[in-house]
């Protein structure tokens, strides 16, 4: 695939971007990161071929590096690929399903894990290879389901750094990552970024869900300006679509960096398995699949088939005060400007803060933990402005 960036992306809303409330912290933390990369060693070869390394585990091969183009057609191939070092020289590994075609066509990668405490988006992932028949595909899918293993591991968001004491690095703000980097997380996403998903990647699709504490709707994340990402986030069947590019770091955008189409499909709330959004999701992804010609057959239910709200920007209310959260509103509810939509009670039973909304829109998040300090994100409401400034935070 070509390193050119897409035409039309409009990476203005990248570079001008003002990130509210937690993105501020993220992008700084990325800085540093960032600096690092100028000075990285160029990005694997992606025509250099398939390494094994020698070694098994559990029974399947392990890889430092992978060309799909290297693999027998008309089967799945299940591998794992080594990742950065832990503190004890030993390797993390994340798991890699590969669905070769027996026909040639376009290359898809699948990816979750970037956060270990959205189960629902593993799972989505499994469904949609475990339904895959080689011997009728025209192409290839691969899937990482476990792309951040330590987090995977404790099903908690971020990746406990071994650098001053214990640093939690959200790897979701480390792409596309640096083989030399500064952390642990950081090389893990070069590698996995350089040597696996990038050389194997025609369209990615990276999936996530909220996050612990903070429930959200079923909705895809993906600039719609881009007309192959529009193509695909339209296919699915659920409520809403964020018209976005979000901001620098998350995985999507690395892909979309180097010409290759992305989207990030938010499925549900976090550390459980919601099997009805999970079916929207598998329903929505095998219809990409038939859209690049990978699959046969007629296309499922999507975006037409539900009533779609679009929009360009996500309006945080965050708590002012301390106490039990009580929401007066559901996901995907609509909501106008001023409208009560939460409400926190002290240990008395008082009510110390009361919320309302400052736009016109849908509900796509909610704090599903009971209490909240002040600050903490208690709704997120999506809407449309006319100009959009850039990333916006929003609960991935």
């Amino acid at each position: 695939m070509s390193d050119k960036p897409l035409q039309g992306i409009d990476r203005r809303r990248l570079i001008k971007a003002s990130i509210a409330t937690v993105g501020v912290a993220a992008l700084a933390a990325n800085t540093g990161a960032t600096n690092a990369q100028d000075t990285a060693t160029p990005s694997a070869d992606p025509t250099s071929g398939t390494v094994y390394t020698g070694d098994m585990i559990q029974g399947k091969k392990v890889i430092s590096a992978l060309d799909v183009n290297d693999l027998e057609p008309g089967r799945k191939h299940l591998l794992y690929f080594q990742g950065a070092e832990m503190s004890t020289g030993q390797h993390w590994y994340v798991s890699v399903t590969v669905a070769k075609g027996a026909k040639a066509g376009k290359r898809g990668v699948l990816t979750s894990g970037v956060h270990g405490d959205e189960m629902s988006s593993i799972h989505t992932v499994q469904t949609v290879m475990n339904r895959l028949d080689p011997a009728t595909m025209s192409g290839t899918v691969m899937a990482v389901t476990d792309v951040s293993p330590p987090t995977v591991e404790s099903m908690q968001r971020r990746w406990p750094n071994q650098g001053r004491g214990i640093d939690l690095i959200d790897m979701n703000r480390e792409w596309p990552g640096n083989e030399n980097g500064a952390t642990a997380p950081s090389r893990h996403a070069g590698l996995l970024f350089n040597r696996l998903l990038r050389p194997n990647a025609d369209f990615a699709i990276d999936f996530h869900t909220g996050t612990t504490g903070f429930e959200v709707t079923a909705f895809n994340i993906g600039g719609m300006d881009v007309p192959e990402v529009k193509a695909m986030v339209e296919l699915y069947p659920v409520g809403q679509i964020f018209d976005s590019h979000v901001y620098p770091g998350v995985l999507h955008n690395a892909f979309m960096d180097v010409g290759i189409p992305s989207f990030t499909p938010e499925v549900g709330a976090a550390r459980a398995l919601d099997p009805e959004v999970i079916a929207l999701f598998v329903e929505g992804t095998m219809n990409v699949l038939k859209h690049h010609g990978i699959l046969a057959g007629p296309m499922g239910r999507t975006g037409k088939d539900v009533a779609v709200f679009v929009g360009n920007s996500a309006f945080p209310i965050l708590a002012s005060a301390g106490g039990l959260v009580e929401h007066l509103v559901k996901l995907n509810d609509k909501v106008e400007v001023g409208q009560k939509v939460a409400i926190q009670r002290d240990s008395f039973g008082e009510v110390v803060a009361e919320y309302t909304s400052g736009v016109a829109g849908e509900i796509t998040g909610q704090r599903s933990d009971a209490m909240s300090e002040p600050g903490n994100p208690l709704v997120f409401i999506l809407f449309n402005k006319p100009e959009p400034e850039g990333a916006e935070v929003y609960p991935e």
